[in-house]
């Protein structure tokens, strides 16, 4: 389904302006669907013999839908479309008319004109309409709320007409909002309640006022109210700023260890400041909820940082009893070991200061491949190269991939490339000459002259469905013949394999590449069943 902007540039003159207020409307108007009990249909000209296209739609919540079909993408015109001609044409609000019919649900039609206002804060041109559609098949005497509700659908329906509604979204100001059937408080010019819905009474009563609303000043309430002064000097300024005919941004007021969000908003048809409309929101349990993840997070960030802290111990321990060895395999065994331990308490580093429980693994990817070549027991100095991204990995993919690259990237700077001084060889003999790591060939013989390529590892990522798939590859001196991954005796392929297969549930390929050298291809999932 094509979205309001597309549908309006593809088959409307509106300008970018035009086509932003609209976007503001459709993302404050559950609230006037809810007050109206009607549906609201967005509907703007297409041209000028009197056709209109449907470009957003939204149902009430507190009422039953007069559509049960999704009317946006919707061209009508003719007799369908008279009253949105009036409301476009006139500027002004239609009511009249009896009742329509979709199929057996009788609905009443009312339109809106749509205006924004100029630069200067006069009302501008109409630019489009808003269809609001009342579902008749319960109609019934409407209850004190329903009145009131009503009331300030109908103020609200002439703001829009005026260009004054909704208000201006303030920056950084998310869209979550309290809604109407969370608590509604209305308010006269001079900021004392004059309706207040259940609801809105529950939420206040959670802050410790067990009176009746009616009758209060509600902006010197909230300052009676907060337990923090300077927050309810705000939510008190927040209500004069609405009878002002400002649009304040979202509070929150605590006390009594309660928590409650208010959106106040002017109520000025014709340009008239009558008062202010309040919604309200009990939030104590969401604000509860949040702290106890906040601590929860702090706490697990201090068990990663705890586990790196100690994992670096046990890699100093290592690296002193390396030291004391005297027998060069034992001491090739712990240093190896004192890698190993160090590249997993890179990633708990990172977690440590993450607050979730994912890791930017590119920086952890570059950190392994310099150390790989700093630490590595080879005569030539290999030149790493990172290619493409890893992105955000979750943690149980992060610790178990870093160990698997750390011996990838080790294997291929320790077995891939041969002694500086020792001579090119042929085929037969490179197949011979050296282990069952990550290799290639390094030495190039082009029309009887030798190039040297300078010595370099290249770790490539990219995802593709839901995959993770990463290359290790050198351009040195190659697999050697006969080289089976499956049967190495070598403890770094076993630990390779052994994660891939089981940890990750990936797969790993070793292989001769296409230009000379080996390539590693990992393939591992992201999604985890």
């Amino acid at each position: 389904m094509s979205t309001l902007r597309d549908l309006a540039e593809e088959h409307t003159q509106l300008r970018p302006a035009d086509i932003d207020h609209l976007h503001r409307i459709a993302g404050d108007w559950q609230l006037l669907s809810d007050l109206s009990f009607a549906d609201l249909l967005l509907w703007v000209p297409v041209d000028r013999d009197g056709t209109f296209l449907c470009v957003a739609q939204v149902r009430p919540t507190t009422a039953p839908t007069a559509y049960q079909d999704d009317q946006v993408g919707r061209i009508v015109g003719g007799p369908e479309v008279a009253h949105l001609e009036v409301a476009y044409g006139q500027g002004r609000i239609w009511r009249e008319g009896d009742p329509v019919w979709y199929g057996d649900v009788p609905a009443r039609h009312e339109a809106i004109p749509v205006r924004l206002r100029t630069a200067d804060g006069e009302a501008g041109e109409v630019i489009a309409v808003v269809g609001r559609d009342t579902n008749l098949s319960t109609a019934r005497t409407p209850s004190q709320l329903e009145l009131n509700y009503l009331t300030t659908a109908d103020d609200l329906a002439q703001m829009i007409a005026d260009g004054t509604f909704p208000p201006p979204r303030h920056p950084g100001e998310t869209t979550s909002a309290p809604r109407v059937g969370d608590g509604l408080v209305r308010l006269d010019a001079g900021g004392k309640v004059t309706y207040a819905s259940p609801n809105a009474q529950s939420a206040y009563r959670r802050l410790g006022f067990a009176a009746h609303l009616v009758g209060e000043d509600l902006a010197k309430l909230h300052r009676r109210l907060a337990a923090d002064p300077l927050e309810g000097t705000e939510a008190a300024n927040g209500i004069l700023a609405a009878l002002r005919g400002e649009g304040p941004p979202r509070r929150e007021i605590d006390a009594r260890g309660a928590t409650m969000l208010t959106r106040a908003l002017p109520l000025m048809p014709a340009g008239v400041p009558i008062g202010a409309l309040v919604l309200v929101r009990d939030i104590t349990e969401v604000r509860r909820r949040d702290r106890a993840l906040i601590t929860k997070d702090a706490t697990i960030r201090e068990i990663h940082h705890r586990v790196k802290n100690n994992l670096q111990t046990v890699a100093a321990l290592l690296r002193l009893q390396a030291r004391r060895v005297a027998m060069p395999e034992a001491r090739v065994a712990l240093e190896e070991s004192v890698r190993r331990v160090a590249s997993i308490a890179l990633v708990h580093e990172t977690l440590s200061m993450s607050s979730d429980e994912a890791v930017e693994f590119d920086g952890i990817v570059d950190r392994v491949a310099s150390a790989a070549t700093e630490v590595a027991a080879t005569e030539q100095t290999v030149g790493m190269r990172r290619r493409g991204s890893f992105g955000v990995l979750p943690a149980e993919i992060a610790t178990s991939l870093v160990m698997v690259l750390n011996e990838l990237l080790l294997n291929a700077v320790e077995h891939g490339f041969p002694p500086a001084a020792e001579p090119p060889t042929g085929p037969a003999d490179t197949a011979s000459a050296g282990g069952s790591g990550v290799s290639g060939v390094l030495p190039q013989v082009a029309a009887g002259v030798e190039s040297v390529t300078p010595p370099e590892v290249v770790v490539s990522a990219h995802r593709f469905r839901k995959q993770l798939h990463v290359t290790v590859a050198d351009n040195g001196r190659g697999l050697p013949a006969g080289f089976d991954a499956e049967r190495g005796s070598r403890l770094g392929l076993q630990i390779v394999r052994a994660l891939v297969t089981g940890e990750l549930r990936g797969t790993i390929e070793l292989r001769n590449g296409a230009e000379g050298g080996t390539e590693a291809v990992l393939v591992v999932p992201l999604v985890r069943s």
